[in-house]
């Protein structure tokens, strides 16, 4: 079995953050959202990789290399333009292959991983399955209805009236039989390629597509809310290591200190993550809080917060919460007079005043 990771979304909902980084790489407990579906495929076994790119190859390329950090020997198969999932199925066919294959969307995060699902697929050889998840808003997903026996009827991509609230989870699990559908399907309204549209069709040929509905949470990391509580999860499974200096700094709970690091007079209450090579002083870090390496936290309180490489927060008036703050930004109280708010600001950026 191969897997097929997507990377090739232009991540709109993450900007401005995505106007300068693959949305796949912006990090979750420090890292890259990429990352765990890499050691997933690890996990599960599956040693050959593509991972479908699009404007930010290089970037990816430059992070994950040739794969074999992670064990793995991947493939980069350049996306034209981000014209759907089933165009990107369609377009990994000659690396694919007569193999089956799981295809894992590179923005998502599973709790479970892939391994229990692979070996279901393994173990009962159906031509596709597919996960599930109840949502709270279906019509943000492609959704399925189910028959009175559990199988599945019906996909609708979106749908403005949804008739069921399971959400299709963005990991799939095909074999080459679904190289038919996504050849017969027709492109939507949108303009893409949809893959539950290339299900529907295995559906209506008469396939066997078996539903899983996943138990453990899963997280689409494409909105900065999503993102934090990716984060949230993720660092609530966080063990305490402290590789840095502590001066005068209390820790509670579980907290992890990158090697280079310098805590002075600061309270840390976990979980939350410090990278490496940061200096923190005179500051609070509350729960749920990921720093990157190389990062400044001065006369500052923040939590519920992602801050990435080689920024500075220093003297803030209030606490810091529930923000994503990007690579090399500098977020601090100015002594210029008058005093005026000073803001050099990104495209769709947000920002909150006191």
């Amino acid at each position: 079995m191969k897997g097929l990771i997507l990377s090739g979304g232009a991540g709109t909902r993450l900007r401005p953050i995505t106007h300068t980084a693959a949305k796949q790489l912006v990090p979750v407990a420090n890292k890259p959202v990429l990352f765990y579906a890499l050691e997933a495929m690890r996990t599960a076994s599956i040693s050959e990789v593509g991972i479908v790119v699009g404007d930010t190859r290089a970037e990816i390329e430059a992070a994950v290399g040739d794969g074999s950090r992670f064990g793995l020997v991947v493939t980069y198969l350049p996306q034209e333009a981000p014209l759907g999932l089933a165009h990107a199925v369609l377009i990994s066919e000659a690396y694919l292959g007569d193999d089956p294959f799981v295809m894992y969307l590179g923005d998502n995060l599973l709790k479970e991983g892939i391994t229990p699902f692979v070996e279901a697929f393994d173990a009962d050889r159906p031509d596709a399955l597919i996960l599930l998840q109840k949502v709270a808003d279906p019509k943000s997903y492609g959704i399925a209805e189910l028959d009175g026996d559990g199988r599945v009827a019906r996909l609708v991509e979106k749908p403005a009236e949804p008739r069921s609230d399971l959400a299709l989870v963005g990991v799939y699990l095909f074999t080459p039989a679904v190289f038919e559908s996504v050849k017969a399907i027709v492109p939507s309204a949108r303009g893409e390629l949809e893959i539950t549209d290339a299900i529907q069709h295995m559906v209506d040929r008469g396939l066997n597509v078996e539903p899983h509905v996943v138990t453990g949470w899963w997280k689409d990391t494409g909105k900065l809310e999503d993102m934090l509580e990716a984060n949230r999860l993720v660092l609530s499974t966080l063990e305490g290591d402290v590789r840095g200096e502590l001066l005068e700094t209390t820790l509670e709970g579980a907290v992890a200190v990158g090697p280079g690091s310098r805590l002075e007079r600061c309270t840390v209450r976990g979980p939350a993550v410090i990278g490496a090579g940061c200096r923190l002083s005179d500051s609070f870090v509350g729960p749920y809080t990921s720093i990157s390496d190389g990062v400044v936290v001065d006369h500052a309180e923040l939590e519920h917060s992602i801050v990435l490489e080689n920024s500075r927060i220093s003297s803030l008036g209030a606490r810091m919460t529930d923000s994503l703050i990007g690579r090399e930004c500098v977020i601090a109280r100015s002594e210029a007079r008058p005093v005026a708010y000073r803001f050099l600001v990104g495209d769709r950026s947000r920002i909150g005043i006191l």
